[in-house]
């Protein structure tokens, strides 16, 4: 694993710190972002310096993603989960408050790069008081580098598009999530048209 040449992580933290908070701002506007709400963020440093997932890990790149990640979540004052990789079973890296005010199972690995990835570790230590659980079920969720946040995210997932598809070299997914539509043909959802229904039998 070799991290990548200096001008490329330059290069890489700059579209972190130019694309990210737009990402997020974006994502929070179409999944409601705010307090009592869930994020969950993939990231792979080596995808956003242009090489193969997990073959040039880059702290640096990885505590530019925390950082912007974490002062979003302080703003939009909602709790966020960062996934580590395969290596840790994805585990994810959260506030040991909101793993315990959520009922979360906490896990015991402290995660590093090359098992847990960069971003994963720079928000362990960036956090107040971190641990990691074993799964979540976030409200929304952003994955920058196909990192598979899917297993993560509370169903129905439903795709977000951003305003850049690519942080760096890295693929860009968001998604938010709503709840499942249940009751059939005869089913309403919309609640004007509920309303209206209401007020034509009293």
């Amino acid at each position: 694993m070799t991290p990548p040449n200096r001008e490329i992580e330059a290069e890489s933290i700059a579209s972190v710190r130019r694309h990210l908070p737009a990402l997020l701002a974006h994502l929070a506007r179409e999944a409601n972002l705010g307090p009592g709400k869930l994020l969950v963020v993939g990231a792979s440093t080596s995808e956003v310096a242009g090489e193969r997932i997990g073959s040039a890990t880059s702290v640096a790149i990885g505590q530019a993603i925390a950082e912007v990640v974490l002062a979003f979540a302080r703003e939009a004052r909602c709790d966020v989960a960062f996934q580590c990789c395969e290596h840790l079973n994805r585990a994810l890296v959260v506030e040991r408050a909101v793993a315990r005010s959520r009922g979360f199972q906490e896990v015991a690995a402290i995660p590093v790069p090359g098992a847990g990835g960069a971003a994963a570790a720079a928000a362990y230590w960036a956090m107040e008081d971190a641990c990691l659980v074993s799964s979540v079920s976030a409200d929304a969720g952003i994955d920058i580098g196909d990192t598979i946040i899917g297993m993560h995210l509370r169903p129905v997932a439903v795709p977000v598009r951003g305003p850049v598809r690519e942080v760096g070299g890295a693929h860009v997914v968001m998604a938010k999530s709503r709840p499942p539509l249940v009751g059939g043909a005869r089913a309403v959802y919309d609640p004007d048209e509920a309303r209206r229904r209401m007020h034509a039998h009293p």
